[in-house]
């Protein structure tokens, strides 16, 4: 009786192109949304996505991860933050190309987007047989630039696989097929076990992302980036969600010093606050 064959891993990891953590945000002129034309980035919490699936590797038994890659849905500028991925430790990328005016994709069309994706590639027999079917997808809770937070829960729910939102640890028994997440909830933690196949978003507290060194940046020029359209997947990206108007809070205005508790009352009656 032949052994059964040890069970790869097949990593998908999602990251965005997001105005930069360090920008100050500006509401643009017209009133419709941010500011774009400053810095942009990899969204914080996809950084750590990235580095939780090379952790993994790193982590298992030595060839347990067959592959890591990374896939974004932008405009061409997206590819940088695919070159990033890919120089920290991914092993390939996907790039979902639409146009440079284009409006930003909602979250359920993103969430379809990763779906059509990871069923093109898990039942086309010459992507398997390249680089396997993909069993683990890991990406970051929200992004920084709308703090929606449910692309994973989505994507999960289309998928029909299970889900572990907010990780802030993970543990991969690849022998039974099973994932162990400790995710963050309000007053503690909370510990859930999924079968593979999985969908998990991560969490702030899970891991410092490492820093690309320099001969890795090179060679991240070299690896592969496949190259798609949203023809391929039959995605629709028309807006569901229309956004009527975006304003910047009120500017606070500064405090004021009074004499005494009497003044105090006073002011605050002015100011219609009173008793209960």
């Amino acid at each position: 009786m032949r052994p059964s064959p040890a069970r790869l891993l097949n990593i998908l990891v999602p990251v965005k192109r997001a105005v930069d953590y360090s920008v100050k945000i500006r509401v643009n002129p017209q009133q419709t949304g941010i500011d774009t034309n400053v810095k942009h980035s990899m969204n914080p919490f996809d950084e750590i996505a990235v580095e939780e699936a090379i952790r993994l590797r790193e982590r298992l038994p030595p060839g347990t991860v067959k592959h890591i890659k990374a896939i974004s849905i932008g405009p061409a500028k997206s590819l940088d933050v695919l070159r990033t991925a890919l120089a920290v430790g991914a092993d390939s990328a996907a790039h979902v190309v639409l146009p440079e005016n284009a409006p930003a994709p909602e979250p359920l069309a993103i969430a379809k987007t990763l779906a059509s994706y990871i069923n093109l590639q898990n039942n086309d027999a010459a992507k398997v047989a390249k680089d396997g079917k993909v069993d683990l997808v890991v990406l970051g809770k929200q992004a920084i630039d709308d703090d929606l937070g449910v692309t994973g829960q989505m994507l999960a729910g289309l998928l029909g696989w299970g889900q572990a939102t907010f990780a802030s640890k993970v543990e991969v028994d690849v022998g039974r097929g099973e994932v162990v997440v400790t995710r963050e909830i309000d007053g503690g933690a909370e510990e859930v076990r999924c079968r593979l196949p999985v969908v998990i978003t991560t969490d702030l507290r899970l891991n410092e992302p490492r820093y690309a060194s320099l001969p890795n940046i090179m060679k991240a020029k070299k690896k592969p980036v496949e190259k798609l359209a949203p023809s391929d997947l039959g995605i629709d990206y028309t807006p569901q969600l229309t956004t009527l108007r975006v304003t910047e809070p009120p500017k606070r205005v500064g405090g004021g010093k009074v004499g005494s508790v009497q003044e105090l009352v006073e002011r605050l009656k002015d100011a219609g606050i009173t008793g209960v």
